[in-house]
């Protein structure tokens, strides 16, 4: 197992034959990097839960090449996620719908749903459409890291967090930072209005305005629903994070580059706005395990936009309990 740089067309084919034959291949999306094993190879994806130390009943999500293969994986698709699909895809969202049959347990967490999405990074596409073209269905990939841990946004994370997990024939796929760098949205697609279970870059507004209907964001595990990210802690690093709390000599400090570094402290990320706080939030946290500093203090931007998903992942990683239902997902 290595870090595969300079992705060809040969190299990506390799990587999806890998994918065919039951291996694992780590590859970046625009949001995170993910995880692929073949969805449809349960022995294959016992593994992403091994390697991850992932909880069996804890769904994973299909990533697919097009909103052509929705109908392989959803029996039931309403209109509205049909226009979610066509609006936001390929990007940074995932849909929940009703199952069908290739969609077992071992992906679904027992669930009688399937979560679903089409990546916009281009090598993640062309290593889809090539394992499409291979015969194969989708690719289940959640973040290439251990359970609950911050998720990689670019290649060397993903070898640092599973270097010791991952076997020889595994691939990691450099594909750059991702873009995004938090979490694609989940938007729940089976009742008669969409449910947001998990913020991400595209917002509540987003959907509304599509959709021209209001919507709310929901406690996804009070509804009986598993999504990614849905436990109280998540997104951790081995440092304790703190949201605006006593600054000490030796903290660890993240906020807008606006805010100035307090004394004593050691400064980890100056996103110039809540994009650029999304795209450096997960490096920023790693480079405070990397530097052994033991407390990360943390100003969160402004709830709106991105921020929410900001927001979110902050709560989750300060095992704090946000105020609002986006804290649940």
């Amino acid at each position: 197992m290595a870090i595969i740089s300079n992705c060809t067309a040969s190299i990506i084919k390799d990587a999806a034959i890998a994918l065919k034959q039951g291996h694992l291949v780590a590859f970046p999306t625009e949001t995170v990097y993910g995880l692929g094993a073949d969805a449809t190879n349960k022995k294959a994806v016992a593994r992403i839960y091994d390697v991850k130390g992932r909880p069996k009943d804890h769904p994973l999500i299909v990533h697919i090449s097009s909103m052509e293969l929705m109908d392989k994986w959803a029996s039931e698709i309403p209109e509205y996620a049909i226009k979610l699909a066509r609006n936001f895809w390929p990007g940074p969202m995932t849909l929940v719908l009703k199952r069908t049959d290739l969609a077992k347990d071992f992906i679904t967490g027992g669930q009688d749903t399937v979560a679903i999405r089409v990546p916009s990074h281009t090598l993640a596409n062309q290593l889809l459409e090539e394992f499409e073209s291979l015969g194969g269905y989708g690719v289940a990939a959640p973040s290439a890291n251990r359970f609950g841990k911050v998720s990689p946004t670019n290649s060397q994370a993903v070898e640092d967090e599973l270097r010791n997990f991952l076997l020889g024939k595994d691939k990691i796929l450099d594909g750059g930072q991702s873009q995004i760098g938090i979490e694609s949205t989940i938007v729940d697609c089976t009742s008669n209005v969409p449910r947001i279970l998990r913020p991400g870059s595209i917002t509540l507004e987003m959907v509304e305005n599509l959709l021209d209907i209001q919507i709310s964001e929901f406690d996804a595990p009070n509804l009986g629903v598993k999504v990614p990210g849905s436990y109280e802690t998540h997104y951790s690093p081995n440092a304790n994070v703190l949201l605006n709390g006593e600054i000490i000599q030796g903290n660890g400090f993240i906020a807008l580059e606006e805010i100035p570094t307090p004394a004593g402290a050691i400064r980890l990320g100056s996103p110039k706005d809540n994009d650029d706080y999304a795209k450096i939030l997960y490096s920023s946290l790693r480079l405070a395990d990397s530097k052994g500093i033991g407390t990360v203090n943390v100003i969160p931007p402004v709830m709106e936009g991105i921020g929410i998903a900001i927001n979110n992942r902050l709560f989750k990683a300060s095992n704090l309990k946000s105020l609002n239902a986006y804290d649940q997902n």
